[in-house]
């Protein structure tokens, strides 16, 4: 009896090693597909294959989480469209994108509106956050966490930009909405909105002179390869939204939906300390490929930001209360 009672207590032990516990939870064999516009290796990549890992292991292996990187699964909005209806059942995309399904998700666009990392942590973990993801469900999607892609810079291929009056006259890529189209218009240069997997060859045909974007996607991305100047203006930080789409949610017993959503919550603290991590390497790499670096003065940043402001108090009008919203949580963040 004791040697029967020995035998149990470790495949107890050996069950509990590999994660099994969750098999004698209400857990199917289930596969979701991740899209993502990032190519493999990238800090949001690197996340969702952490995402992956521990479901993986927390659902005994029943549930498959198989990310697909460098946009084949198609651009943002297919994605977005695609998980509307239940095809695709998960992916990885800029915040500020879902703009075009809630209007208050433009706010993650606005020029200069966190300072810095710890700032967009505070909101985009709190309350605020959380309160933008849960109005998603309304669109028929679900938002998991928030990964981070960074600040965005300017890159070009005719010139360097020491100072604001360098951007006139640029065709710049831009994440195609309004903000976005707004605040190039504002710098004088011209905006082209543009599904991401288009970008590099628009570049390499010089159809366009440039884009912005963090420094982590302009190196995993290989811009340097068609871009030589490299402008560090810090413009704007993008909160990655993890989402799944609710047809798929709502199939999910209630064992399924917290191992997904811890995962989700653990890969976003390792996603963004990785991509924080590699910053200064990012650099570094940029001018060893041949990348020209100018960085603003503070007088030429305080031009840029008051040649921006206009556009942000004309879009802020429009969702007023949620500009207030996050205007508190950074209040709370800053004290």
């Amino acid at each position: 009896m004791k040697r029967a009672f020995v035998k149990t207590i470790l495949a107890a032990v050996t069950l509990a090693a590999l994660g099994a516990p969750a098999l004698a939870q209400d857990i199917k064999e289930r596969t979701f597909k991740v899209g993502l516009q990032n190519p493999k290796g990238h800090p949001l990549e690197l996340g969702a294959s952490k995402f992956a890992e521990l479901v993986a292991a927390r659902s005994g292996g029943k549930l498959k989480v198989v990310p697909y990187p460098g946009g084949v699964l198609g651009g943002d909005a297919p994605n977005v469209s695609a998980m509307q209806g239940g095809t695709i059942e998960m992916a990885i995309m800029n915040s500020g994108i879902l703009a075009s399904q809630l209007k208050d998700f433009e706010v993650y666009d606005f020029p200069f509106m966190f300072a810095n990392a710890k700032e967009a942590d505070a909101v985009v973990d709190g309350p605020f956050g959380q309160k933008l993801h849960t109005k998603l469900q309304e669109k028929g999607l679900v938002g998991l966490a928030y990964f981070e892609l960074g600040f965005r810079n300017i890159t070009n291929s005719k010139r360097p930009i020491a100072k604001v009056e360098d951007i006139e006259g640029l065709k710049l890529r831009v994440i195609p909405n309004a903000i976005n189209v707004d605040w190039v218009k504002a710098l004088g240069a011209n905006p082209t909105p543009m599904a991401f997997p288009e970008v590099y060859g628009a570049l390499e045909s010089k159809a366009i002179d440039g884009q912005e974007n963090p420094l982590n996607v302009i190196l995993a991305n290989k811009f340097g390869e068609v871009q030589k100047h490299l402008a560090l203006t810090n413009h704007q930080y993008n909160p990655q939204s993890v989402l799944m789409s609710k047809k798929v949610w709502d199939t999910l017993s209630a064992d399924e939906k917290k191992i997904l959503s811890d995962a989700a919550a653990e890969a976003s603290r390792y996603q963004r300390q990785v991509n924080r991590e590699r910053a200064a390497g990012d650099l570094d790499a940029l001018k060893k490929v041949g990348m020209q670096v100018t960085e603003f003065s503070p007088a030429e940043q305080a031009k840029l930001r008051d040649k921006l402001k206009p556009v942000i108090d004309k879009h802020g009008a429009a969702i007023a209360a949620t500009v207030a919203e996050l205007q508190a949580e950074l209040a709370k963040a800053r004290r």
